[in-house]
């Protein structure tokens, strides 16, 4: 059997394909596939005011189009003195196109006369799975920290290189290794809990 996992973002897919691999039967003949892997389809736009909403969205459509059971995350960093955003709009909070960078920099600015008492943040992350039978599981995690006042680390994506988790002061999250990533993230988290999950819905 097929699992698609609803991205084209590399390294958010080696991450969600590393973590399932870890808590799914070994035995359990499970393909794990990305966008890239099917045939084309036009992907919808997410618009919708939640992670949940936006996770549902982007898995029904890749059922709704391939026909296979599928797994979609959205996720975000919500800062504190941001009133809790970027939120859903992390990924194209400068703008597009579609830029880590820009939206770092933006970050920064925002927060440039922040102190760093109220810099408190936490990284959101909602994963749906949909199954082609109309069965749907939606799943949450959740990473604590701050954000820092300058870039650090190169692993991760995103705002990994600003955010500093409790679970691990002093490093931001691009500067931890992957399993340390994995054991506290946000999405890790959420992919731990839904794996037994998803191996009982298609099982």
């Amino acid at each position: 059997m097929r699992l698609l996992v609803a991205s084209r973002n590399a390294k958010k897919l080696e991450e969600m394909r590393r973590i399932l691999a870890e808590h799914l039967p070994a035995d359990s003949g499970l393909e794990v596939v990305g966008l890239d892997d099917v045939t084309p389809f036009e992907e919808p736009v997410e618009d919708e005011p939640t992670f949940e909403g936006n996770a549902l969205l982007k898995a029904r459509a890749g059922v709704a189009a391939t026909g296979l059971p599928t797994i979609a995350d959205d996720s975000g960093l919500c800062v504190d003195a941001l009133n809790g955003m970027p939120g859903v709009l992390s990924a194209r909070w400068s703008g597009p196109p579609k830029s880590d960078d820009r939206n770092n920099e933006l970050l920064l600015a925002q927060l440039h006369d922040v102190p760093d008492e109220r810099r408190g943040a936490h990284f959101a992350c909602a994963v749906a799975v949909v199954h082609p039978d109309g069965r749907e599981l939606v799943v949450e995690g959740r990473m604590d920290g701050v954000v820092i006042r300058e870039v650090r680390g190169s692993g991760g994506f995103g705002y990994d290189v600003l955010f500093v988790a409790d679970d691990h002061p002093g490093v931001t999250t691009a500067e931890l290794s992957r399993e340390d990533k994995d054991a506290i993230s946000h999405r890790g988290r959420a992919l731990r809990e839904i794996a037994p999950l998803v191996a009982q819905l298609l099982g």
